[in-house]
């Protein structure tokens, strides 16, 4: 069973996302930052796709990222953004050229968010 690890700061957004890729069959762990992501994977958590947020307190998501593709440059990671200081287009554009598979803005199209996850893992 596939692994994903769902990074973001919002509480309701993990939880939702946890339960949906949990009943579509898929393995969620969840992190509120990328701090609390890192500390899972040097635990040595075994993941095969990471959907994080952009921007997160502590540890964001552009510097999980890099460091995501750092340890493990197959990593296979979606972007996710609501946007803060500038729009959320600007984060997910700066998130593919540091390596993200596929970016979506927030509110999130589940389904979309779900044939984006079935697709990257089939490759």
């Amino acid at each position: 069973m596939p692994k994903l690890l769902i990074i973001d700061d919002e509480e309701d957004i993990r939880e939702m996302l946890q339960i949906m890729f949990t009943r579509a069959g898929y393995e969620a762990v969840t992190a509120s930052n990328g701090a609390e992501a890192a500390r899972l994977l040097e635990a040595g958590v075994k993941i095969d796709l990471i959907i994080t947020d952009v921007v997160m307190p502590e540890v964001d998501g552009i510097a999980t990222i890099i460091e995501s593709k750092k340890k493990c440059p197959e990593m296979k990671i979606i972007a996710i953004s609501g946007g803060g200081v500038i729009p959320p287009e600007t984060y997910l554009e700066m998130a593919e050229k540091l390596g993200a598979s596929r970016t979506f803005t927030k509110p999130l199209q589940i389904k979309e968010v779900l044939n984006a996850v079935k697709e990257l893992l089939a490759r």
